[in-house]
């Protein structure tokens, strides 16, 4: 019996989830405890019940028919993320949740699920390779799609989410390195030019050894180190077009002192909560940027604060080393599936995971800008929750099914 257990159940990523969940539970509790919104912290309790129940069910469904399901699901959470677009509820400046009474129902947190579902189930195809261009155009489709419905929300960190995903879900099923370098450079290209001139030439000149270092044919490589530079030229343009509360966000992620009471408020304040926790921190409900409520609404996006500060230095590493030991068991279950689509859909998911933890402690940390992206099993929110606990049942069933080809 001890060996079916073992054989059956990854008892290392149920043991770092449950402990992540419990974490999370005891953070929000903090968070909201003098914040007036205790209620949070029972309703975050019932979403955990309700993410085990789904994390269960996940784990023991057969693995064809979640194959079989992937597009059916993808096109159906397409037409959630449209549908959300007409009926859902506008939550400061984004439409992106149906309002279920005391649930809100996010369809692009399950988005990024089918997503990779698809994907997995495209890529795990015989007769489709990566260097064909119809296959990449096709690959490019299916994210492109759902991002583009998200944007429109408009939802500017789920979006990224998608992308950040996207390129080690590529390597993984083969892309070149020319076709990795092509999808990264104008967003670098992109970003630099956020920083001035002299930045975004340095790395046109970086980038352009690197793409002629991957000896692709000339003409192709010239259109696209051209994208590169017209995309970062035209940042400035798309930068006026943004909306107001998306030009602050980013103007406080280059600067936070510019807006120390506006956009890079909660930046600062997230600093100094984990500056002031230093080796061991304050104490469990002792923190005093969380018990005084320096962060508005805390629990969601910058939950991260807590362990720092109450738990200091100590209690963020060892939260950081239980996202480092779920990612690198999500890496190693990639490697270990046999099926082809179950390799590429855990990878899939663990890119999920690593792109939601690395924003978010960006954010945090102010490295990089407030996007509102939630930390996984941390974060306040019942779809966020619940969706990350479906990835962990998805990834716990790919280990009971990993010797299946």
């Amino acid at each position: 019996m001890t060996n079916y257990f073992k054989e059956h159940i990854d008892f290392q990523m149920l043991s770092i989830t449950v402990t992540l969940v419990i974490i999370g539970l005891f953070s929000i509790y903090s968070a909201t405890y003098d914040a007036g919104a205790s209620e949070n912290s029972f309703r975050q309790l019932l979403y955990a019940l309700a993410g085990l129940l789904v994390m269960v069910a996940m784990t023991f469904l057969p693995l064809r028919a979640l194959q079989f399901a992937s597009y059916p699901a993808y096109f159906l959470s397409i037409l959630l993320l449209v549908s959300v677009l007409l009926l859902g509820k506008t939550v400061s400046g984004s439409t992106s949740w149906f309002n279920l009474g005391a649930f809100r129902l996010q369809p692009s947190e399950f988005t990024k699920i089918t997503t990779v579902m698809a994907l997995a189930t495209f890529l795990s195809r015989s007769d489709v390779s990566l260097h064909s261009m119809k296959d990449l155009a096709i690959t490019t489709g299916i994210i492109l799609l759902p991002v583009t419905l998200i944007m429109l929300q408009p939802d500017t960190g789920t979006a990224m989410i998608y992308l950040c995903m996207s390129l080690p879900l590529l390597y993984w099923a083969g892309a070149s390195r020319f076709t990795l370098l092509a999808v990264v450079a104008p967003l670098i290209g992109a970003l630099t030019a956020l920083f001035g001139t002299t930045p975004f030439l340095i790395a046109l000149i970086v980038l352009g050894i690197l793409i002629w270092l991957t000896k692709e044919h000339r003409i192709v490589a010239a259109v696209v180190f051209s994208i590169t530079v017209l995309v970062g030229i035209s940042v400035q343009s798309i930068y006026s077009g943004l909306k107001p509360y998306q030009q602050k966000r980013i103007d406080s992620f280059l600067d936070p002192n510019a807006d120390p009471l506006g956009a890079g408020y909660n930046v600062l304040q997230s600093k100094v909560a984990i500056g002031s926790g230093g080796l061991f921190g304050k104490g469990y409900l002792k923190g005093t940027q969380t018990q005084l409520n320096f962060i508005p609404e805390q629990w969601t996006d910058f939950i991260f604060c807590v362990p720092g500060e109450e738990f200091g230095f100590v209690g963020a590493v060892a939260v950081l080393t239980l996202f480092f030991l779920l990612l690198v068991r999500g890496v190693w279950l990639a490697s270990a599936v046999k099926n082809r689509y179950g390799s590429v859909l855990a990878l899939g998911l663990t890119a999920i995971f690593a792109a939601h933890i690395f924003i978010n402690v960006g954010m945090a940390l102010g490295l990089l800008p407030v996007v509102g992206v939630p930390l996984p099993f941390l974060s306040y929110g019942g779809s966020a929750l619940i969706s990350t606990m479906t990835m962990v049942g998805i990834l716990l069933n790919l280990y009971v099914n990993r010797k299946e080809y």
